[in-house]
């Protein structure tokens, strides 16, 4: 029984990292399930068998290389208001630098940005992306939205206005590098580009020596 789970996992693990490869190659509205199947090396039923439909395997794709909400969530109410900031500055930071770090990660972000065509078969794996979005925008503006936090805004500078635009921030620096990996260093330029942006939101903020 335990062999048959862990063949059952390996051949998950082979029809993920065929349909990641087709992706990036050929962009996802232009792979089909018979495709990714036949260069896993396994049926259409057993594709079907770990995926409903191609939207699943897609969204399933994205859980390997992204942080869910709740893991953000603790990573950031674990904290002081104080230490709060740094910890999402860290989590910012953290979330650039694996690009570089860590090659399936590059892959999958280039096809989410890069490959990906939002198409009526994929409108469930865009709505879950869509949530996912908005549930770290939800996080980021409630902790400024702490009294200790939102004393330390500009003025002018709303929760919701800050929360988007350390957002925007974070998505451009994805889709910039991941289109072209020459235009700065991850592990040497995301800190002080996270900072400067917090620097013109916060009045007060001091970058991590």
């Amino acid at each position: 029984m335990r062999r048959t789970k862990e063949q059952a996992e390996q051949t998950r693990v082979a029809i993920l990292a065929a349909a990641e490869q087709l992706f990036l190659e050929k962009g996802v509205a232009h792979c089909s399930l018979e495709q990714i199947a036949s260069a896993a090396g396994v049926t259409r039923g057993a594709v079907y068998w770990h995926f409903e439909n191609k939207a699943h395997l897609f969204h399933e794709m994205l859980n390997q290389i992204r942080l869910p909400p709740e893991q953000m969530a603790e990573r950031l109410c674990a904290c002081t208001d104080g230490d709060a900031l740094l910890a999402l500055r860290e989590l910012c930071v953290e979330a650039i630098e694996n690009l570089a770090r860590d090659e399936q990660k590059r892959r999958v972000f280039t096809i989410l940005l890069h490959r990906c065509e939002f198409t009526d078969e994929l409108r469930e794996a865009k709505e879950r992306h869509d949530a996912f979005i908005n549930q770290f925008i939800e996080l980021v503006e409630n902790l400024m939205a702490q009294p200790a936090n939102r004393a330390r805004l500009r003025q002018g500078i709303t929760p919701r206005l800050a929360a988007r635009a350390l957002h925007a921030l974070i998505v451009g620096l994805f889709t910039d590098w991941t289109r072209d990996p020459s235009l700065f260093d991850p592990l040497t330029d995301t800190g002080p580009m996270i900072d400067a942006q917090l620097q013109g939101l916060l009045h007060d903020w001091q970058a991590p020596a």
